[in-house]
Order: C-alpha cells, then structure tokens, then sequence
C-alpha cells in the first residue's frame, strides 16, 4: 500500500531520512567536485569537460534541495553543515590538482556511487510504500549513470 510523508511509521521516516541524507551529502561533496573540476580542468579536451563539469554542478545544485526538501517533507532534519556532509560521504573531496583524465575518471566514479547510493534509498523507499521517495530516487539514479556513461564515454 503507498504510504504518504503523514502515513509512513516513524520508524519507516527515520529509515528513509537517514537514507535520504546520505544521498544529500554524497550529493554535496559531488557538486563541489564537479565545480573545482570545472574550475581547474585544462589541456585539449579542456572545452567539452569544462562544460559537462558545469552541466554536474548545477545538476547537482538542483538536486541537492530536492533531496533535502524531501527529508523536511518526511518531518525530519536534513543535514546542513558542509562538515557533516563531507564526513558521511562516501565520495571524498580532491586535494591538488588531478590531470584531466583523472578527473573525469573521479567523477564518473562520484557518479556511479550516488547512483547506487540512490538507488539504495529508493529501495529502502519502496519496502516503506513510500512511492514518492522511490520515484524521486528513480530519476535521481538515472541522472547519475548518465553523467556516469558520458564521463566513460571520454576514457573509452
């Protein structure tokens, strides 16, 4: 039976919060991975990455407030701090500056794990009747393995 934000358990909201939240940082971490690829990307591919590293970023800007405003939907708290974010991620920020390649190579992976990070909540989702969660996390895990197959595309 679908469940709504007011019929879900507690139980069930707390569970799909914390999934939630996870997506929202690994999210977050993600953006600001994609804005300093975008900012410090250079050699002779430096025009299409700058662009699709853009593309990300303001993707995932967007998505960030999906997601949390999902969780504030739900009744619960939505993760705010950048320190938080960064400590549960399980995409870490870059220290220096990598090649091109390698930065490409950083967030296709970034990409694919938000997309199985999502596609984890909107499992847990499904199992709680909360459809619209579950839809939500859908199109989320679909954007991601785009961008996923586009940053392939440019290891290929």
């Amino acid at each position: 039976m679908s469940q709504t934000a007011q019929t879900l358990s507690t139980d069930a909201t707390a569970q799909i919060a914390e999934a939630l939240n996870q997506c929202v940082a690994e999210t977050a971490v993600a953006t600001m991975l994609a804005q300093n690829f975008h900012w410090n990307v250079t050699g002779m591919a430096f025009g299409p990455l700058h662009d699709l590293f853009q593309k990300i970023y303001e993707d995932h800007f967007v998505a960030q407030d999906d997601l949390a405003e999902r969780i504030k939907a739900l009744g619960a708290h939505a993760e705010g701090t950048l320190a938080g974010m960064v400590k549960r991620s399980k995409i870490s920020e870059v220290d220096g500056v990598p090649s091109a390649e390698d930065m490409v190579r950083l967030m296709k992976d970034a990409q694919e794990t938000l997309a199985e990070t999502i596609a984890g909540a909107g499992e847990l989702a499904a199992g709680q009747g909360d459809t619209l969660t579950e839809d939500l996390c859908i199109a989320r895990g679909q954007t991601h393995e785009k961008f996923a197959w586009m940053l392939r595309a440019h290891l290929a």
